[in-house]
C-alpha cells in the first residue's frame, strides 16, 4: 500500500512540466509549438533564453530525483523494497512522459531520468551524466547523446548493482527514451537533426 501511494504521488510530482511552467514565467512561447515540440530544456533553449533552459533542466531533474531519493532513503520505514523503489522510479519518468495535468502530453524524459538515476545511485547517476555531456560535446547533438546515454544506463547499473526490480525499470526508461527519440534517429539518419543551442526559426 504504502508503494502504491508513494508512486501516485510520484506520478503526480513527475506530471508538473517545467519546460512549460518557466516559458509562462518568462513569457516565452509554448515549447509544445515550435521546434521540436517536445517540453524539455532543449527546446526552451532555441528561445535563445539560457535562464529560462537551465531552471527547466534542474527543475525536470529534480522532480525525478525527489521522489526516488526520498523512496530510498524511507525504504526500510515504509517497507518498500527494490520492486518499491522500483516502481517509484517509473511512475516520476512516466508522469514527465504522460503528464495528467497537460492532457498526457509531455516531453521525452531525459532530465527526469538523470534524476531517478541520481536518486537510485549518486555513481549511476554521474556516469550516465558524464557519457551524456562526452558525446554531446563532441557531436553537438542532444538527442544523440541522450540515446547514448540512454542504451548505456542499465548497462552502468548491471555492472554495478546486478540484475534487480530497479534495474529492470532503468531498463523500461532507456527503451521508452530511445522509443520517445524515434523521430530524432530518423533526423540523425537523414542530417536534418538540430545542434545544441540552434534558435528556432
Amino acid at each position: 500500500m504504502n508503494s502504491l501511494l508513494f508512486a501516485i504521488a510520484a506520478y503526480l510530482l513527475g506530471s508538473v512540466s517545467f519546460a512549460i511552467v518557466v516559458s509562462k514565467l518568462f513569457r516565452l512561447a509554448d515549447p509544445r509549438t515550435f521546434g521540436s515540440g517536445n517540453p524539455g530544456a532543449t527546446n526552451v533553449l532555441r528561445t535563445g533564453n539560457k535562464k529560462a533552459a537551465a531552471l527547466t533542466l534542474v527543475g525536470d531533474c529534480v522532480k525525478g530525483w525527489i521522489p526516488v531519493a526520498l523512496a530510498v532513503r524511507l525504504d526500510e520505514s515504509l517497507g518498500l523494497g527494490d520492486a518499491g523503489i522500483a516502481l517509484v522510479s517509473f511512475a516520476v519518468f512516466a508522469g514527465h512522459l504522460w503528464p495528467v495535468f497537460f492532457r498526457f502530453r509531455g516531453g521525452k524524459g531525459v532530465a527526469t531520468a538523470l534524476g531517478v538515476l541520481l536518486g537510485l545511485n549518486p555513481l549511476l547517476g554521474l556516469a550516465t551524466l558524464i557519457t551524456w555531456i562526452v558525446v554531446a560535446y563532441a557531436f553537438r547533438y542532444s538527442s544523440l547523446a541522450a540515446l547514448i546515454a540512454a542504451l548505456f544506463a542499465p548497462f552502468y547499473y548491471t555492472l554495478l548493482f546486478g540484475v534487480d526490480a530497479k534495474g529492470l525499470a532503468v531498463l523500461l526508461m532507456s527503451a521508452l527514451l530511445v522509443w520517445r527519440h524515434r523521430k530524432n534517429i530518423g533526423n540523425l539518419l537523414a542530417g536534418k537533426e538540430s545542434r545544441i543551442g540552434k534558435k528556432s526559426e
